[in-house]
C-alpha cells in the first residue's frame, strides 16, 4: 500500500510537472494544468492512480492549508478601507447570482433546496485563479481590480456560513429552529473564541515558541495550531475548513502571521495541487461525452448570467462600461470554494449525482475557460465602446468630467495606473515643471483632477486619449504601466506620434528591454536590476566610497547588463547623523589640477563657499580625522564633507571639476 500510495505520488507529479511546463509556456495559469493532470490520471481515463482515496486524503490537507492562509491574510483593516465594494458589491452580486440561478434551476424542475444550493455553488468565483491573473497582468490595483478583489473577499467570507448552513439545508435535522438556534450559538461562541485567540492565546504562544529561536519548532508548532483547530471544529459539527481558516484569523493579527504564511506556502501550493487534482479525477469525461448539449448549454448560461449580473453590480458601483465588461467576464467562472460546497451538498444528498457530474464539467470548463475571458475583456469592450451607446452607459452612472486641457508644449506626460505614477506627479508637480497625466482609474483620475493637476482619465493605448494629454508636443513621456504587453502598445503608439520625445518606460524584467528599445522607447528601467542597484549603492555608501566612484561602479554595471546609463541626481552619502535632521557626512573625491589642489583647509573656504565642514581628508590611503586648517589639499585626495544634502552637491562639483588650463 505505501508503495502504491508513493506510486500515485509520482504519477501525479511528474504529469503536473509535464502538464505546468506547457502551460507555463503558454501563460496559462498552473490551477487549470492541475485540473488537466486530475482528468488525464483519474479513474475516468487513464486510470493511473490506483488509490484515489489517499489523493482525498492529500487534497483535504491541501483545503486545511489553502483556507490557514486566506485566514493568515485576512486583514480586517484592508476589509474597513474597500467595506463599500466588499460588503454591498459582494452582497449584490452574491445574493443575485444566486437568486436567478435559483430561478433558472427551479425552470428546470429542479427541487427547492436543491435549487437554493445551486444559485451558491454558481455565485462564487474563483478567488485563485483570477488573482493570479490579475497580479500577473498588473491590474489588482486599478479601480476594476480593486472592485473584483473586494467581491471576491465577500465570497470567501461567505463560504464560511455556507459551510455551516448546507446541513440544515440538506435536512440533516428535523427541528430547523433548533438547528439555526445552534448555529447562533456556535457563531457566538466562535466569536469568542477567535476573540481570546487572537487577543490573548495565540500571541503568547508564539512568542514563547518565538524565543526558542527553532524554526523547526515555529513550523511544527503552525501546522499543530491549524490541524488542532480543524479538528476541534470538525468535532463541532463544523468543516476542517472551517477551523482552518479560524487558526489563520487568529494568527493574522500577531507579529507572527508574515513568518507564519511564509513558512507555510511551499506546503499550500504543494497540497493545494493535490486537491485540484482531485478535483480533475472526479469528472467523468463519459459524462460530459453523453452529454455536450447539456454541459455546453449550461456552462454558456453560467457565463452568460455570471458576466451580466457582475457587471451590472459593477455598473452599479459607478464603474464605466469598459470596467462594466471587464468586472463581468473576470467573475463569470465557478470557484474552487464551490468544489468544497458541492462535496458537502452531495454528502447530504442535497444535489444527485446526475447533477454534481453536470457542477464539475461547468465548474471545470468555466475555470479553463478564465484566461481566455480575462484576455479579451478589454479588447472586447472597446470594439463595443465604438457602438454608438449612450452617455449614461459609457461613463457609468457616476460620470467623471474630463478637464479641458489648454494645449501645451515641450511638457512631460505621466501615464500610469500605479502609486509610481501618482508619486512622480507630486515631485514634478513641486518643482514647477509643465506636465499633464494620463490615468487608467476613474477613482484616481479624480482625485488628481481635484488637486488641480492636468489629468486625462483613459487608456494610452488610444490615439485620441495620447492628444487629449499633448503627447504629440511633449518633450519627455514616462510609461508606468507594468504590463508588457501594454507598455509595449503605449510606446508604439506615443513614438508614431512624437518622433523627437524621450520615452522612458519602467518595466519588469531585463529581458523586456529589447523588445520596448525596437519600439522607440529611449529609456528603459527593469525593476528587478534596478533595485539590486539601489542596494549596491547603499552599500558603498556605507563604507564612504566617494561618490564620483560609486557612480562610475553603477554606471559601469548598467553598461553590462542592459546598456544604459542612468544620470543619478541624488547627491550624497550614508548619513552618519541620522538623529540630526538634514545634516549627513558624504565622500568627495578632489580632482587631479583642482582649483583648491595645493591650498590648505583654511584657504578653501568651504564653510564660507559651499556651508560645509570637512571632518576628514583620506590621502594616499591614510585617513586624518578632524584635520588642522593648516592642512594640505591635493589631487585625488578624498574629503569627508559633512552638511546639508545640497550644500554636499554644491562642493562636491567645485572639487570634482579641474582647473581650466
Amino acid at each position: 500500500m505505501e508503495l502504491g500510495v508513493l506510486k500515485d505520488i509520482v504519477i501525479i507529479f511528474a504529469l503536473s510537472t509535464f502538464v505546468n511546463f506547457i502551460f507555463t509556456r503558454i501563460r496559462v495559469p498552473a490551477i487549470i494544468g492541475y485540473l488537466l493532470t486530475g482528468i488525464i490520471a483519474g479513474p475516468h481515463l487513464l486510470k493511473l492512480i490506483s488509490s484515489p482515496e489517499n489523493v482525498e486524503v492529500m487534497a483535504e490537507i491541501g483545503v486545511i492549508l489553502l483556507m490557514f492562509t486566506i485566514g493568515l491574510e485576512f486583514s480586517l483593516n484592508h476589509l474597513l478601507n474597500i467595506r463599500k465594494l466588499v460588503f454591498l458589491g459582494g452582497f449584490m452580486q452574491l445574493l443575485l447570482t444566486a437568486a436567478v440561478t435559483m430561478l433558472a434551476a427551479r425552470v428546470f424542475h429542479f427541487e427547492w433546496n436543491e435549487s437554493v444550493f445551486v444559485g451558491f455553488l454558481t455565485a462564487l468565483s474563483s478567488t485563485a485563479v483570477v488573482l493570479k491573473l490579475l497580479q500577473e497582468r498588473s491590474e489588482l490595483t486599478t479601480h476594476y481590480g480593486t472592485t473584483i478583489v473586494g467581491i471576491l473577499i465577500f465570497q470567501d467570507i461567505v463560504l464560511i456560513p455556507l459551510l455551516l448552513f448546507t446541513p440544515i439545508l440538506g435536512g440533516a435535522a428535523a427541528d430547523v429552529g433548533h438547528d439555526l438556534l445552534m448555529l447562533m450559538l456556535k457563531t457566538a461562541g466562535i466569536l469568542v473564541f477567535i476573540w481570546a485567540g487572537t487577543k490573548w492565546l495565540m500571541p503568547r504562544l508564539l512568542h514563547l515558541i518565538a524565543m526558542t529561536r527553532s524554526q523547526e519548532l515555529f513550523l511544527m508548532s503552525l501546522l499543530l495550531i491549524c490541524l488542532a483547530v480543524a479538528m476541534l471544529t470538525h468535532e463541532l459539527g463544523m468543516s476542517l475548513a472551517f477551523g482552518a481558516f479560524l487558526a489563520g484569523l487568529m494568527i493574522s493579527d500577531t507579529e507572527y502571521s508574515h513568518s507564519a504564511f511564509g513558512n507555510l506556502i511551499p506546503f499550500k501550493d504543494v497540497f493545494t495541487s493535490f486537491f485540484f487534482v482531485s478535483i480533475g479525477m472526479l469528472l467523468d469525461l463519459g459524462f460530459v461525452a453523453d452529454h455536450p448539449w447539456l454541459v455546453a448549454g449550461a456552462v454558456i448560461l453560467v457565463i452568460f448570467l455570471k458576466t451580466f449580473i457582475a457587471g451590472m453590480t459593477a455598473f452599479t458601483l459607478g464603474h464605466t462600461f469598459f470596467g462594466t465588461v471587464v468586472v463581468g467576464l473576470s467573475l463569470a467562472q465557478v470557484g474552487e470554494f464551490s468544489f468544497i460546497l458541492a462535496g458537502v451538498g452531495l454528502n447530504y444528498n442535497i444535489i444527485t449525482p446526475h447533477h454534481f457530474q453536470l457542477f464539475l464539467a461547468v465548474a471545470i470548463t468555466s475555470m479553463a475557460l478564465s484566461p481566455l475571458m480575462i484576455q479579451v475583456s478589454k479588447p472586447l469592450a472597446n470594439l463595443i465602446l465604438r457602438l454608438s451607446l449612450p452617455p449614461y452607459m459609457v461613463n457609468g452612472l457616476f460620470p467623471l468630467r474630463q478637464v479641458d486641457i489648454p494645449e501645451i508644449k515641450n511638457h512631460v506626460v505621466l501615464i500610469g495606473k500605479d502609486s509610481r505614477a501618482i508619486n512622480l506627479a507630486a515631485m514634478i508637480k513641486s518643482m514647477g515643471l509643465p506636465f499633464t497625466s494620463i490615468v487608467f482609474d476613474t477613482d484616481r483620475a479624480r482625485r488628481e483632477m481635484e488637486k488641480g493637476n492636468l489629468t486625462v482619465f483613459g487608456d494610452a493605448t488610444y490615439e485620441p486619449v495620447l492628444r487629449q494629454a499633448f503627447v504629440h508636443t511633449a518633450e519627455m513621456v514616462i510609461v508606468s504601466v507594468g504590463n508588457l504587453i501594454t507598455g509595449m502598445s503605449i510606446v508604439e503608439h506615443v513614438r508614431a506620434m512624437n518622433k523627437h520625445a524621450n520615452i522612458i518606460v519602467r518595466t519588469r524584467h531585463v529581458t523586456d528591454i529589447e523588445e520596448l528599445y525596437k519600439l522607440g522607447a529611449t529609456q528603459v528601467i527593469p525593476e528587478e536590476f534596478e533595485t539590486a542597484i539601489d542596494f549596491f549603492e547603499r552599500i558603498l555608501g556605507k563604507y564612504l566610497i566617494p561618490r564620483m566612484d560609486i557612480e562610475r561602479a553603477i554606471a559601469r554595471t548598467r553598461e553590462d547588463n542592459y546598456g544604459i546609463f542612468r544620470d543619478k541626481s541624488k547627491v550624497g552619502g550614508y548619513s552618519l547623523l541620522k538623529d540630526i535632521p538634514d545634516i549627513e557626512v558624504a565622500a568627495v573625491r578632489v580632482a587631479e589640477k583642482s582649483l583648491f589642489e595645493g591650498k590648505t583647509i583654511a584657504q578653501t573656504a568651504m564653510r564660507k563657499t559651499a556651508g560645509v565642514t570637512i571632518v576628514a581628508i583620506n590621502h594616499e590611503g591614510k585617513i586624518t580625522a578632524n584635520p588642522e586648517p593648516s592642512t594640505v589639499i591635493y589631487g585625488n585626495d578624498i574629503l569627508y564633507l559633512m552638511g546639508k544634502p545640497e550644500m554636499i552637491a554644491l562642493a562636491s562639483n567645485i572639487l570634482s571639476e579641474p582647473r581650466p588650463d
